[in-house]
């Protein structure tokens, strides 16, 4: 049980990061540009289709991320442009509805240009295989790099939100945009910047998981409400809020879903307690979401009352 416990919280931390990197940029482009954007779970699947356009290009997967991270990048900011900068000064219903217009039209763009069926891209040798851990319990070396690429990545938003003069820039818009772009800030090359950020960090978390997940239309769609749900308890705006809500997330949905039927057969017959586990564990974060909103309206670390 032991074991279990062990190898399903690293997967639940695993998750966690994947769920960070999409939450990070898209809670910055909620706190800063008050911009509810539904779409950025495409952003999502088009990391995704990039790194296995470019790794079946190059025959590389390091240089197909090379490739796609840049162009996750690029496409980005051409979606900000081109669309997004006609939607900052529209009220949330008018962004909710272009944005979902967008998902849609994302979709069947993706599959006009690589078809409906399935992609796979092949975990790169160097990762492959597995690591000793406690006993006979092995863990996945490719699992093992996306943790340690995500919390790299978290360390370098860190030094970026609290460190350097664009974060100090990111933290005053998200407390008060008026009086920055008052200040002489170009607050339109800002919120470029803010919504490229955010596409590159959501297709790296697109192309991280395209080896051990299918890359497919449409499977951006359900990781963007669980990012929501990572925003809501962060605090809308804090990058903090969205690694430490992200990482509860992760193990809660993963721990939920393994030990809930187990724990349930104490209680009733192995067949009711494997449906109600079933049933229930997909509810276990939007429970811990309603408890921490009763306690912390504003999330665990809201950005106006601490550093982004």
């Amino acid at each position: 049980m032991f074991n279990l416990f062990i190898l399903q919280a690293l997967n639940g931390i695993q998750f966690g990061i994947l769920l960070f990197l999409v939450a990070a940029g898209l809670t910055l482009i909620f706190g800063i540009m008050d911009l509810i954007n539904l779409a950025h779970g495409v952003l999502y699947m088009v990391g995704a289709y990039f790194v296995a356009m470019f790794t079946a290009m190059t025959g590389d997967f390091f240089l197909g991320l090379a490739i796609a991270l840049p162009a996750a990048l690029l496409f980005g900011i051409l979606l900000e442009i081109l669309i997004f900068r006609r939607l900052y000064e529209r009220d949330h219903l008018d962004q909710v509805l272009a944005t979902f217009g967008l998902i849609l039209i994302l979709n069947e763009g993706v599959k006009m240009i690589w078809g409906a069926a399935p992609m796979s891209v092949q975990i790169p040798a160097i990762l492959s295989g597995s690591v000793p851990l406690i006993g006979f319990v092995q863990y996945p070396i490719f699992r093992i790099a996306i943790i340690v690429a995500g919390l790299a990545t978290a360390l370098g938003l860190y030094v970026l939100v609290n460190h350097t003069r664009t974060g100090m820039l990111l933290r005053a818009g998200a407390t008060d945009g008026p009086m920055v772009s008052a200040l002489g800030v170009d607050i339109k090359r800002l919120f470029m910047l803010v919504f490229g950020l955010g596409a590159m960090l959501a297709g790296f978390a697109g192309a991280m998981v395209a080896p051990i997940l299918s890359v497919e239309p449409g499977m951006g769609d359900s990781i963007l409400i669980l990012t929501f749900v990572v925003i809501v308890i962060g605090g809308v705006g804090s990058v903090r809020g969205a690694f430490v809500a992200a990482i509860l997330v992760g193990l809660v949905d993963t721990l939920g879903r393994t030990f809930g039927p187990i724990l349930l057969r104490s209680a009733m017959d192995a067949s009711a307690a494997g449906q109600a586990g079933r049933t229930l564990a997909p509810m276990l974060i939007y429970i811990l979401m309603a408890v921490v909103l009763f306690l912390r309206p504003s999330g665990l670390f809201p950005a106006r009352a601490a550093a982004v």
